[in-house]
């Protein structure tokens, strides 16, 4: 699909949709539960799909409601009685669902067979491998689609580097737990995105799984029960906001954006400080935040806890006065694209200044950029950005390959037109 920007966004209110990262937690959790749940979530999109239906997949009965979820959990009784049953499980190019659900199919001793999308199976996974494979898993080659994932996994310790991916150490929280034994997950280095870790935590939590954070990593005793809270509330999309208020930051109108918690475990909150950085005008009040154009100037930006935020950091860059340093970022390499790069591409496509550098970009901001046709790369947070940066170019902008939003926020060409002004046309 191709989108020709016709008309930027000028501004109005809008309502964060739900965070994917917390469902995509709630879910797993839900679905190991010793109860049923209901997890109160008013949008879902491809990648929260991945994982309702990889649950689905292992015996869970999931029903979407229009307001949210309500999970049934996997009857472990059943599993064991399958005993040599191939469960298959589709995780399209979910990252989250993938790392997420490998080590729980590890944990509850199921024959899987996991299939991936797009450029999923090319995406960082050797360290849990690994790790999943000393610790009793027998595992098919890595890069093929589909991996299957045999044996029982055992209780024990497991060493993984921090600077890789979170998620890894997510996805062991999520199943460790099932385990007989103590486990422990020791981490190697600095770890970063450090908040998505909280976030695991703070849901595990809910669920009453006990976990001690030691100087080096973590220590999950064994044995534990999930047990349901019965009704879960999935909060607003930092991530996802975090278009809109930049696209505030941009102009030509104020943006408010209602639905946020300001005591998120999220760590894309930190959109709020960082506009402010830019020395944009920013009002929170409650769950709202508003943002107002104001006369940006460029700064230096340490990436590594908020990588997903980059893309739209970019762009405000690419118009700020001055120069912008983006820095330890280079596991954006590894996502939907490499992010440094089509990053780059996109916004030199657009007008801006940019220069690709290692684990960043350098950005020498511009009064206004002249606007173009980018591609997505198949890449939800390339087309997204592209689309709010159009309220600094002065020609149209056009986006090849535009429905990769449907991966994280699949109404965001709609709320772009009918609630914040813009208007567009699709062929």
């Amino acid at each position: 699909m191709t989108v020709k920007i016709t008309k930027p966004l000028t501004g109005g209110k809008i309502k964060a949709i739900a965070s994917k990262s917390e469902a995509h937690r709630l879910l797993i959790c839900a679905a190991l539960a010793d109860k049923p749940a209901f997890i109160s979530c008013s949008e879902s999109s491809q990648d929260i799909d991945a994982t309702v239906r990889c649950q689905a997949a292992l015996g869970a009965d999931i029903k979407h409601q229009t307001d949210g979820f309500d999970v049934t959990p996997i009857d472990r009784n059943a599993l064991g009685r399958d005993i040599g049953k191939r469960y298959s499980l589709d995780c399209g190019e979910s990252g989250a669902t993938l790392r997420f659900i490998l080590p729980v199919c590890g944990a509850l001793g199921v024959n899987a067979q996991i299939s991936m999308s797009g450029r999923l199976p090319e995406r960082p996974l050797a360290e849990l491998y690994d790790q999943m494979v000393l610790n009793g898993c027998k595992l098919s080659e890595q890069g093929v689609s589909p991996l299957t994932c045999e044996g029982q996994l055992k209780s024990g310790e497991y060493i993984l580097p921090g600077n890789i991916t979170s998620q890894y150490i997510s996805g062991l929280l999520f199943a460790l737990p099932l385990l007989s034994g103590d486990s422990r997950i020791r981490i190697t280095g600095e770890l970063l995105s450090r908040p998505y870790v909280d976030i695991t935590l703070h849901t595990l939590s809910k669920f009453g799984i006990e976990v001690t954070e030691e100087s080096d990593g973590f220590t999950v005793p064994g044995s534990q029960i999930f047990k349901s809270p019965k009704t879960l509330q999935v909060g607003g999309d930092w991530s996802n906001a975090a278009f809109w208020l930049s696209a505030g930051a941009i102009g030509p109108g104020s943006i408010t954006c209602t639905n946020l918690d300001f005591k998120s475990k999220q760590g894309d909150k930190k959109i709020i400080e960082l506009l402010r950085c830019f020395r944009t005008y920013v009002f929170c009040e409650k769950n709202t935040a508003t943002v107002t154009p104001g006369k940006l100037k460029g700064f230096e930006i340490d990436a590594s806890n908020i990588p997903d935020l980059v893309p739209v950091l970019a762009a405000v860059a690419s118009v700020a006065e001055g120069k912008t340093t983006i820095y330890n970022a280079e596991r954006l390499r590894a996502k939907e694209s490499d992010r440094l790069h089509t990053v780059t591409k996109m916004l030199t496509d657009l007008g801006a200044d940019v220069t690709e550098t290692d684990d960043g970009m350098e950005i020498n901001g511009k009064s206004s950029l002249t606007g173009g046709t980018v591609e997505s790369y198949g890449d939800h947070r390339i087309a997204m950005t592209a689309a709010i940066l159009s309220a600094a170019c002065e020609n149209d902008v056009i986006i090849k390959g535009a429905e990769a939003v449907k991966k994280s926020y699949p109404a965001f060409f709609r709320d772009f037109k009918e609630i914040l002004g813009g208007d567009y046309e699709e062929s």
